[in-house]
């Protein structure tokens, strides 16, 4: 009950906007046949009214996770789309009003302006379908292209304590799978065979394995258990992984779930660190391996203890930190953790949707996370920050694509 209402007042604003832009467009085309009128008019409101119930269906019943995917998708994009389009008819709405109140300032009709045969009223409503139809068409693209376009994206890690038998040593990192999304077994596989072509001596897992059930990795565990390392595979829990966005029939539900989820982790062969710590030894030489549970500012799971996982690593010479939220590192690692070399972080997803080039990126979610999408340093301490290997909600990747990260460490300081 105490959803009910806020979702009616986000359906009744919808039905307006609705309102406001079928005006528009039926006002577009007075000379449309009763019949043609009638088609269009069914269709609009028709798919307006499916696509609010299918949305309290979603929400309020069991329904299949990939119908209410496709759900919440066909409604994110078409409001995208609906959002740009309103700007343009109140901007033509309000040059209305303005000739309007010359005309009474005047006292007399005004013919409305008419430049190559189309009057500006046209011309704005038009531009509005044509900017409406850009993030349709950009969001298709990127569910088509995008969401399966991995990349394989390398960086040197330059560690002043790394032992000797560690230099040029392999390491690499997927995060945010989210096999609740998938939708292409076949593609899964493919990325996971590009990872496995780069021979990392180790692997990181950072987080996300599921949207929200264990079971959404029935399909995917046989795909995702070929991962292994000579070093070992490491894995951590994201946010999502303990099931905090489903309904549960209980806690117990889901309890069991979440051990469910520990399960596929040991069945795929990973070593999963809840607060723990692991040692992995080359030639005689150790660094530490951390891994604690999630982290996050705001209102994000906090089950991570530090504390716990930092526990007898003092003689490790590096230590490497598996955490999903790359806000814990700034709210608690660079204050309280020295010791920690690097940190491994997912969460962001990039936004699914930015700018990234060799020498400049952009996202919307780098105003709601400092660290977001690669490499960064803050005194002697890193973060790394890969941008996921699956998707969420919109099941497609714009301008920010699936990462596969590929480390060499490298003893020494990066060189200047």
């Amino acid at each position: 009950m105490n959803r009910i209402i806020p979702l009616l007042i986000i359906a009744g604003i919808l039905l307006v906007f609705d309102l406001y832009i079928y005006n528009a467009i039926i006002g577009l085309y007075p000379k449309w046949v009763q019949k043609k009128q009638r088609n269009f008019t069914l269709i609009w409101w028709g798919y307006t009214f499916l696509l609010i119930a299918g949305i309290f269906v979603s929400i309020y019943t069991n329904i299949r996770l990939g119908v209410r995917a496709i759900l919440l998708v066909a409604f994110f994009m078409t409001f995208v789309s609906k959002f740009f389009f309103i700007p343009i008819l109140l901007i033509d709405d309000f040059r209305r009003l303005i000739v309007w109140f010359k005309r009474k300032l005047n006292q007399k009709k005004e013919p409305l302006l008419v430049e190559n045969g189309i009057s500006r009223s046209d011309f704005l409503v038009k531009s509005g379908m044509a900017v409406a139809v850009l993030p349709f068409a950009t969001l298709s693209y990127g569910i088509i292209s995008g969401a399966y376009d991995y990349r394989v994206k390398r960086q040197t890690l330059y560690l002043p304590n790394l032992p000797k038998a560690f230099d040029g040593i392999i390491l690499g990192q997927i995060s945010d799978i989210h096999s609740g999304s998938f939708y292409n077994k076949k593609a899964v596989a493919g990325g996971v065979n590009l990872l496995l072509k780069e021979k990392p001596d180790f692997i990181f897992f950072t987080g996300d394995l599921v949207n929200n059930r264990a079971d959404e990795m029935k399909d995917y565990q046989d795909i995702f258990s070929k991962i292994k390392a000579p070093l070992g595979v490491f894995s951590v829990l994201g946010n999502h992984d303990y099931g905090m966005y489903e309904k549960w029939s209980s806690e117990k539900a889901r309890l069991k779930n979440l051990d469910d989820l520990k399960q596929t982790h040991k069945l795929m062969g990973w070593d999963l660190l809840m607060n723990q710590n692991r040692s992995i030894k080359v030639d005689g030489q150790e660094i530490g391996i951390l891994g604690i549970e999630n982290w996050g500012g705001g209102r994000f799971p906090k089950y991570g203890r530090m504390s716990e996982a930092i526990k007898h690593t003092e003689n490790y010479p590096v230590k490497l930190l598996l955490s999903h939220d790359p806000s814990h590192w700034q709210a608690q690692i660079l204050p309280n953790y020295p010791q920690i070399d690097v940190a491994f972080a997912g969460h962001t997803h990039g936004a699914q949707f930015g700018v990234e080039t060799k020498d400049f990126k952009w996202s919307p979610v780098q105003y709601l996370y400092k660290e977001w999408d690669g490499l960064y340093q803050q005194n002697n301490q890193q973060i790394y920050v890969n941008v996921g290997f699956g998707f969420l909600g919109y099941p497609g990747r714009v301008g920010i694509l699936p990462e596969i990260t590929i480390f060499e460490l490298k003893a020494g300081k990066q060189p200047i």
